[in-house]
């Protein structure tokens, strides 16, 4: 039974390079039938708050990731909260102290710091001396008398080498003599990452570690604790990075600043940012951006879209295939088709996938999705009149391929679910194409047309702007701009026609009215 797993720290939020990892150990597992199980590292209790777990699963479950095993789930294998297990920590510790594979060490930091600066001015790698190692009782008891405090460290070999097979990046090799004594416990008894990771994946029974490439020089200690406790070994797989767009600098969640500077990628922030400022989102840079699985749940983006994405940064069914379902990346996921080289975050691939799916959403989906947008902005009551759902569908299709995600119906629409009066202005557009007697004059004109007209659609009302501009010896772009800002307050969007359609008779002339009044002051 494959069984694999993903670790986050509740943290608060969800990175998008944690994300892509997850989506490969979720496919890896699915493809074979077996288990994905989500287990909290939270043993750092400084660094993580319990709250800040909701987010993260609910990124999972938004993107469809459900986990087999894990939080709120449950299994076999409970707790699934590193902190909840350190007596079973502590266990495998005390095991180690025992065969001999770890020792107390009662070193000060500044003891330890002074053999770094001795192995740098002497231009040779720190390897910890062990002077403090305390094997025995009669050792820590001449060690506690001088008031010190031990850690408990890993007594790691010191010639020889550490040789495995990585299913993505072949056979490893890493030298004993450079591995520090790394610290698997503190002093206060708490334990440490690599000892909690190693005793968890086997007490869970994980099969394939699939992780990020930074974790690539972690697996040598986790291996010498894993032996050292007679487990058998899970298969590691160490997946590239995701880089910055356009770089190959790892993808950070910090550097929002510095993205910004990409413009790609600060395209794709400004035009989140303008979503969530209509619904009046309030969220930090830090938390809001694209490197946040939030923004894109936020915004309006497809999450079928998004995992489309993001399986493709390391992998590639072919040379060609871009669009895949989740039922046909699970059939064809592998690692052997990840690669090694880092994957690059391109942010116009990300928009050209979503604007694909966004396309091909049927229409009666998409206007149940684009509804509470509407309703978070504030322009539609919740739960909505019956009325808004058919005006909404015929909004969506006069829009057409304008929506590239789901939050962009704000921008479309609001014009049409505000009262006559409380219509806003775009004051360029106004300035623009309002800001002069003539077309001022014509919309006048245009109106009295407009009140004429008997049977209100979007053929009938096309045609009666093109005998206006007929009659008048004018060109259609000397009208249709002055009766666009006068209708919408907008200078772009659906087709004019389609627009003067939804609104109505009676709101067309109310508004071309208030119009013409304001532009008299």
């Amino acid at each position: 039974m494959v069984r694999t797993r993903f670790a986050p720290s509740p943290t608060g939020y969800l990175h998008i390079g944690g994300v892509r990892t997850a989506l490969f150990n979720w496919l890896f597992a699915k493809r074979h039938g077996g288990q994905f199980i989500l287990r909290i590292d939270d043993t750092d209790q400084h660094r993580n708050v319990e709250e800040a777990l909701a987010p993260i699963l609910h990124g999972f479950r938004w993107l469809g990731m459900d986990w087999d095993e894990g939080p709120e789930v449950g299994g076999p294998y409970e707790p699934y909260y590193q902190s909840q297990r350190l007596e079973r920590y502590q266990a495998a510790a005390k095991q180690l102290l025992e065969s001999g594979h770890a020792y107390y060490d009662y070193a000060t930091p500044e003891e330890l710091d002074a053999e770094r600066q001795a192995a740098n001015a002497e231009k040779r790698p720190f390897q910890y001396s062990r002077a403090f190692m305390a094997e025995t009782d009669a050792d820590r008891a001449k060690w506690e008398a001088e008031g010190r405090s031990a850690v408990v460290r890993l007594k790691m070999p010191r010639e020889g080498v550490c040789a495995f097979t990585d299913s993505v990046r072949g056979d490893v090799e890493f030298q004993w003599n450079k591995e520090n004594d790394h610290v698997i416990q503190r002093a206060d008894g708490t334990c440490l990452y690599h000892l909690a990771s190693v005793v968890d994946d086997y007490d869970l029974k994980i099969t394939h570690v699939i992780r990020a490439e930074e974790h690539l020089s972690n697996t040598p200690r986790q291996i010498f604790i894993g032996q050292s406790l007679g487990y058998e070994l899970p298969q590691y797989a160490h997946l590239p990075y995701v880089a910055e767009p356009g770089s190959k600098r790892k993808l950070s969640k910090r550097k929002l600043k510095d993205y910004l500077k990409i413009p790609e990628f600060k395209r794709l922030n400004d035009h989140g940012a303008a979503i969530a400022e209509q619904i009046n989102l309030q969220t930090s840079a830090e938390t809001f951006n694209p490197v946040i699985v939030d923004f894109y749940e936020l915004t309006g983006y497809m999450p079928e879209a998004v995992l489309n994405y993001l399986v493709l940064l390391g992998w590639s069914l072919d040379d060609k295939t871009e669009e895949l379902t989740i039922a046909e990346m699970i059939e064809n996921f592998s690692l052997e088709r990840v690669t090694q080289a880092p994957a690059s975050f391109d942010c116009k691939k990300l928009w050209a996938i979503q604007d694909r799916y966004m396309q091909k959403m049927p229409l009666k989906q998409k206007t149940a999705a684009c509804l509470p947008f509407l309703q978070k902005a504030g322009l539609v009551a919740d739960p909505a009149p019956c009325e808004v759902g058919p005006k909404l569908t015929r909004i969506i299709e006069a829009c057409g391929d304008r929506l590239k995600v789901l939050g962009d119906i704000i921008a479309y629409a609001d014009y049409f679910f505000v009262a006559d009066d409380a219509m806003t202005y775009d004051e360029k557009a106004f300035a623009k194409r309002l800001g002069s007697p003539e077309p001022l004059a014509l919309l006048a004109k245009f109106r009295e047309t407009l009140a004429a007209v008997e049977t209100w659609d979007v053929p009938t009302l096309d045609k009666t702007m093109h005998d206006f501009v007929a009659a008048e010896e004018i060109k259609i772009g000397d009208i249709i701009h002055a009766v666009r800002i006068g209708t919408t307050g907008q200078g772009v969007g659906p087709g004019l026609f389609d627009c003067l359609d939804i609104l109505g008779k009676e709101s067309c002339l109310a508004r071309i009215d208030r119009t013409l009044a304001l532009a008299a002051k």
